[in-house]
């Protein structure tokens, strides 16, 4: 077996007065606590530059800019870590509010709190922001947001301070607050009475209003002095937004800069495209995140592909900065380098987590590296200062028979070091052997649709994929001093099969209901409906599940990972709803086949591509099992210094399967490794819904905890009076049970 398949709204709290939780926040942040991380207790600090890293705190999305998910902590450690215990536990659900059915919770909580001079901040379900005695979980205040603010996921917040200004900066729907960290009340002198609208900067160049698609932002910013730089969530339809990058100043709200993603006229990269593609084209966003190298001044980022997916016959060429690894100067926004992983994006890979930077030893020199993992399991190490690879790539000819219309890129990137996390092609020795009928069963399937090159074009007949729902996925990875690097990986097959979606005259008239559907939601859920488990829920009984004003709730606000569709109308509204309800009368509101997918506006937008996705989809055995062989979700370590593998275990378990006597067979898991000084590796995130301890050197489990719901996020350790904590959001979801706890634990 070769190593590449073996490796594979309310504005704040009621009342104007300080609790006594706030005023306990407003003494630990004030001028008189000294903290070790701080650089000085004397004197002005540096803007956004208090407290750099990691150490007694966690004040970083990351733990530090650089995304390392490492603790110089060692008080929990091989030789004690089976005496944690709960130390605390903090209830952060809450009961659904039937006045606003767009805000139910059914997604986990991803939320990797902060830890800042011994308070802790993060996020409740409805995006509360909350405050909490770091060593107790008691609660210090809690902000609630505008009611109007369409929900999405998030995964952490911000924290900057200039001397006694200090603040939180997190998102809800498409608004940046800004919120007093000792009191919890907005900062009303940011933006427009404390929240400035992320669509700002958007609209440049464009003939069609922005204003009303959905921007969000999942993962946090990141603040380089008072410069607070953020990416975006949006579609991945033909009514996505543009993903360009924008900086806003941290005390005013001001947007300082926009790096344009998709280039215009007279930019870097506008030959890449066909001409003003940038006008109907939206995404190559970034919505997983950044890291920021401060001394050098400079923020490093992954970008997403173009919408909209699996198509791209309107936008031949490589479509730079799709698919890259970015450097930008923190300060004006220029582009300092690039690098594409993948020209010409047909498959969805994006890069899903924020990279890494840390420093590795190469042909004995000190090399400082920015690191970025993949959806389809590989890994880049990059020169920070030149954006060149340290180990070979090399660029290959790859398949070019694409759907009609199509532009595939003839040559693709192929690392040949690091091996690649995950398997890349599915082929028949990787079906299943779990049992002789899962076996029989996804072989008849297999043969149908084998696809024998990890960089077929999508096509009508069907392709099989990896890379969808990782290789590596939001949660990141952690990397130690030592330049190792810790990653967890999915290894699930896809199955994708594209229709034509033009209207043919043998056809009956298609309804708006289902010419909006064909715009706005095939992408993700199919022609057919049938989604893939809860990230792309079914559709097609949704009305068992939910009623209209639920449904009409959910279109106007976003949930979780699906955007707000607030740029249709409430007619339009109307009409998908009752599309999905099958409630739609015989011949009412035809749409001539003509006008289908005719654009709403001059410059070609919304985008309707000329092939959409029929069925998107997990490719499983009869019991929903992954179609391959396990392991299906593994942890890695690998030295970066060589570029090889030190260790690979298999990551979760389905105990049902464990008691047949199947070998442990990985599930797949949502939310990064913790990484500390004690040789220890925290994870949770998986389906049996434990978090684990792993011995850094050799990959063995050294404790596990059944949690309350799953932990599909990413731990977090910090130390108060002397104590080391692990903590842990276990909010549940992703088809699991529901839970809603921020667990910490300790030491007996």
């Amino acid at each position: 077996m070769g190593s590449e398949q073996f490796l594979r709204s309310a504005l704040f709290r009621k009342g104007v007065g300080l609790s006594a939780g706030a005023l306990c926040v407003a003494m630990l942040l004030g001028n008189g606590f000294s903290n070790q991380n701080s650089k000085g207790s004397a004197g002005k600090a540096t803007p956004g530059a208090a407290i750099p890293g990691p150490g007694s705190d966690w004040p970083n999305y990351g733990g530090n800019k650089a995304g390392n998910r490492y603790s110089p902590l060692d008080q929990i450690n091989l030789g004690n870590v089976g005496d944690l215990q709960v130390a605390w536990m903090y209830d952060a659900s809450e009961k659904p509010d039937p006045a606003n059915p767009g805000r139910q919770r059914n997604r986990a909580i991803q939320c990797q709190p902060i830890v800042v001079n011994g308070v802790l901040y993060g996020t409740t379900p409805e995006l509360k922001l909350f405050a909490l005695k770091a060593g107790t979980g008691e609660q210090l205040w809690k902000f609630e947001p505008y009611k109007d603010d369409r929900l999405n996921s998030n995964r952490g917040v911000v924290y900057w301070e200039d001397g006694d200004d200090k603040r939180i900066l997190y998102t809800v729907g498409s608004s940046l607050y800004a919120v007093n960290a000792a009191t919890g009340e907005i900062i009303k002198s940011f933006g427009k009475a404390g929240r400035v609208d992320i669509h700002a900067g958007l609209q440049t160049g464009l003939d069609h209003d922005v204003s009303r698609l959905s921007v969000n932002a999942t993962s946090p910013g990141i603040v380089f002095k008072n410069t607070f730089i953020l990416g975006s969530a949006v579609s991945e339809s033909g009514d996505a937004a543009p993903g360009h990058i924008r900086a806003f100043d941290v005390a005013t709200g001001n947007l300082k800069w926009v790096f344009h993603t998709i280039p215009q006229p007279g930019e870097y990269g506008y030959d890449t495209w066909p001409k003003n593609a940038y006008k109907k084209i939206g995404a190559t966003n970034n919505w997983s995140g950044m890291s920021l190298d401060e001394k050098r001044g400079i923020v490093y980022f992954g970008t997403g592909s173009p919408a909209s997916d699996f198509y791209g016959g309107d936008r031949a060429g490589s479509n730079l900065f799709a698919n890259c690894i970015l450097a930008l100067d923190a300060e004006t926004g220029k582009r300092k380098w690039h690098y594409q992983t993948i020209h010409h994006d047909l498959w969805d890979r994006d890069h899903p987590s924020p990279p890494n930077l840390t420093t590795i030893t190469h042909n004995g020199k000190r090399v400082d590296v920015v690191v970025q993992s993949t959806k389809d399991g590989l890994v880049y190490v990059l020169d920070r200062d030149k954006g060149t690879s340290i180990f070979p790539v090399e660029e290959r000819k790859v398949p070019v028979n694409g759907l009609p219309g199509e532009h595939p890129y003839p040559t693709q990137k192929f690392p040949l070091k690091p091996a690649p996390l995950s398997r890349q092609v599915f082929t028949e020795a990787d079906i299943t052997d779990i049992s002789p009928e899962a076996h029989a069963y996804v072989k008849d399937r297999y043969l149908r649709i084998k696809t024998d090159d990890k960089f077929a074009p999508p096509s009508t007949t069907g392709t099989l994929l990896f890379g969808y729902s990782g290789g590596a996925e939001w949660g990141g990875n952690a990397v130690d001093p030592d330049g190792v690097f810790y990653q967890n990986v999915n290894e699930e097959p896809w199955e994708l099969i594209m229709v034509d979606a033009a209207q043919k005259k043998s056809e009956a008239p298609r309804t708006l209901g289902n010419s909006l559907y064909l715009a706005n939601c095939a992408a993700c859920h199919g022609q057919d409906r049938k989604g893939s488990g809860p990230e792309l829920p079914a559709l097609v009984d949704i009305g068992k599940k939910l009623s209209p004003v639920q449904i009409k709730g959910i279109l106007k606000t976003g949930s979780g990972r699906m955007p707000s569709f607030g740029h249709l109308s409430d007619k339009e509204h109307d009409a998908l709803i009752d599309f999905l309800l099958n409630r739609e009368k015989e011949g009412a509101a035809p749409v001539k086949a003509s006008n289908a997918a005719k654009p709403a506006n001059k410059d070609g937008f919304p985008y309707m591509p000329a092939y959409v996705s029929k069925t998107w989809q997990r490719f499983t055995d009869q019991n929903g099992y992954p179609g391959v062989k396990p392991p299906w979700g593994t942890l890695n370590a690998i030295d970066l210094n060589t570029g090889e593998y030190l260790w690979r275990v298999p990551l979760g378990e389905y105990p049902e399967l464990t008691k047949k006597g199947i070998p442990i067979t990985g599930t797949d898991s949502y939310g990064g490794p913790l990484a500390t000084a004690g040789g220890l590796v925290f994870i949770a995130g998986t389906k049996d819904e434990k978090i684990r301890a792993f011995d850094k050197k050799t990959g063995k489990a050294v404790w596990e905890y059944q949690l309350p719901a799953g932990g599909f996020a990413t731990p977090i350790s910090y130390q108060v009076d002397g104590k080391q904590y692990i903590v842990i959001a276990a909010g549940g979801g992703r088809g699991q049970k529901i839970g809603g706890n921020y667990i910490a634990f300790a030491l007996k």
